[in-house]
């Protein structure tokens, strides 16, 4: 019984993208990074390879300007799914994520009110 009740919490925290346990960027192996959803093998070997060139990453900034591709938005998608640099999420990361999905919405056209067909008086 408590297998199950184990087994349905983990289900459920997976499908809502709840992260288990944070990963720093500078401690993890490409075990754990593959882990952080968002990353896969190419982007892990990335990451790995540039710590190991050049050292330790200081801050979401220099993790950013390193590591080719990774914008505001992508390092906020990956601080909000554990990634951790220095054991510092990204700073806003909740509030750029919620402003991205606002600006989407603001971009979609309302669509037009239709005018209503003139009445031909009778």
């Amino acid at each position: 019984m408590i297998k199950k009740l184990m087994l349905a919490v983990a289900a459920f925290a997976a499908s809502t993208g709840f992260a288990f346990a944070q990963v720093d960027v500078n401690k993890a192996d490409a075990a754990a990074l593959d882990g952080i959803k968002g990353i896969g093998p190419s982007m892990s070997k990335t990451i790995l390879e540039e710590r190991s060139k050049s050292g330790p990453f200081k801050d979401w900034g220099d993790f950013q300007k390193r590591i080719k591709g990774m914008g505001d938005k992508r390092a906020a998608k990956l601080s909000e799914a554990g990634l951790q640099v220095n054991g510092v999420g990204k700073e806003g990361a909740g509030m750029q994520a919620d402003a991205a999905k606002t600006n989407d919405k603001a971009a979609k056209p309302k669509t037009a009110a239709k005018p209503e067909a003139a009445k031909s008086a009778t």
